[in-house]
């Protein structure tokens, strides 16, 4: 049994596809705690010593200096973008500027979006930018942890901001779009071994960096540059 600690960008990824075609290939199970990076560091920091982690680039500084991970062993997997998602019933507001957002976000009856995860964060500091933090967050439905896009698929709020992976994951809801250019940003994913990992960790993290998961990556959402980023 290998265990995996992974941000909740690439859970549509692996369990569509990859966790099941490493298994098959090799006859090894992944025991999988999914998570926004800042809870999973939080976990680590409290005793866990997951075999892989996949969690935002950023964090990986800190593991390393913690012993919690190999530093020489992280790969980059891909990036992921914001975007905002809508009821199916709802009209698609126009994001296509920065000031379009403002208008869209300022208009809307509750924004759903998660303080606890990178796309959250950045959108928190985004409304601060744009002079409407106060005025969103007064109707703001904060989710804890988790797809943001539940919220308007049960009615509680208008848009969802999230990573626009994780918005796919919630297929009843309708992605509007990424935010536009000055307003968007992009978290770079990475994975490494655990400090105490087994060899096997080790096929699992050159699977999750080859072509048959930068493939999945992509069809979730994710950016990639378009090779395998395999380490030798």
């Amino acid at each position: 049994m290998i265990s995996l600690f992974s941000a909740l960008s690439v859970k549509k990824a692996l369990d569509d596809v990859l966790l099941h075609a490493f298994t098959k290939e090799h006859a090894v199970d992944v025991e999988v705690t999914f998570d926004p990076t800042t809870i999973l560091v939080e976990k680590i920091g409290e005793g866990a010593e997951p075999d892989v982690v996949i969690a935002v680039s950023g964090a990986f500084a800190g593991l390393a200096s913690a012993g919690a991970i190999a530093p020489d062993s992280r790969v980059v997997l891909a990036k992921s973008g914001i975007g905002i998602a809508t009821a199916p019933e709802l009209d698609d507001p126009d994001i296509s500027t920065v000031d379009a957002l403002r208008t869209a976000l300022t208009s809307a009856r509750s924004v759903a979006y998660s303080r606890s995860g990178a796309s959250g964060i950045h959108f928190a500091e985004l409304l601060e930018d744009l002079g409407i933090a106060a005025e969103v967050n007064a109707r703001a439905t904060i989710v804890e942890k988790g797809f943001t896009a539940l919220a308007v698929t049960d009615g509680r709020a208008d848009l969802a901001v999230q990573q626009i992976s994780e918005l796919r994951f919630v297929p009843q809801a309708r992605i509007v779009g990424p935010l536009p250019d000055g307003a968007q940003h992009y978290s770079e994913l990475s994975a490494a071994l655990g400090c105490s990992a087994p060899p096997e960790a080790a096929d699992l993290l050159r699977f999750l960096s080859g072509a048959e998961a930068e493939a999945a990556y992509r069809d979730a959402g994710l950016v990639t540059d378009g090779a395998s980023r395999t380490r030798p």
